[in-house]
């Protein structure tokens, strides 16, 4: 059984509340690059790019970060089996900027745990705000966003699917249960 809890204009007007706070946060968006963490977290960042341009009248950098070596999952994968690296393209010294990394769903915060390793890899950014479509709760780690679409509190045995039209043909956010 699976249910809506955001649809096409609710994403829309999710992305721009987030592009309005994110400016305001930042009195505008100089210095500011967007890191969308792969898959669905770089086109929510292609679309606050957009958004903030329109506003703003600024283009804003953006770049994607695959997490896929900084899991801490990876041990327990097959061990035969080699991961899949999708790669990271940021086309911008991200040391000295302000870095607004941005996921889909935020969950345990592991996810971004592993982003914010890679990026520091890549260079020391000013700052690292976090931006998410989703916050469903179950942190198992001291990470929190700065910005949020929408807060959805949600058991253990629930499950959040955040689709997107570039990849899914569709943008929704459902919930399941398992």
């Amino acid at each position: 059984m699976s249910r809506i809890i955001l649809d096409e204009q609710a994403i829309r007007r999710a992305i721009t509340r987030i592009a309005h706070e994110i400016i305001e946060r930042n009195k505008g968006v100089e210095n500011c690059v967007l890191i969308g963490i792969k898959t669905r977290g770089i086109y929510i960042a292609n679309r606050l790019a957009e958004r903030i341009e329109q506003i703003e009248g600024v283009s804003v950098p953006v770049g994607e970060v695959d997490i896929t070596l900084y899991r801490d999952d990876l041990t327990k994968k097959s061990p035969t089996e080699e991961p899949i690296l999708q790669g990271t393209n940021i086309n911008v010294d991200i040391s000295n900027r302000k870095v607004i990394l941005i996921d889909d769903v935020l969950y345990t915060g592991r996810t971004v745990r592993a982003a914010l390793d890679a990026l520091v890899d890549l260079g020391r950014p000013a700052q690292i705000q976090l931006a998410v479509l989703i916050d469903r709760g179950h942190r198992e780690l001291p990470i929190r966003p700065d910005y949020v679409g929408k807060n959805v509190p949600t058991s253990k045995s629930e499950i959040i699917a955040a689709k997107l039209n570039e990849i899914d043909d569709v943008d929704e956010v459902t919930i399941d249960h398992k």
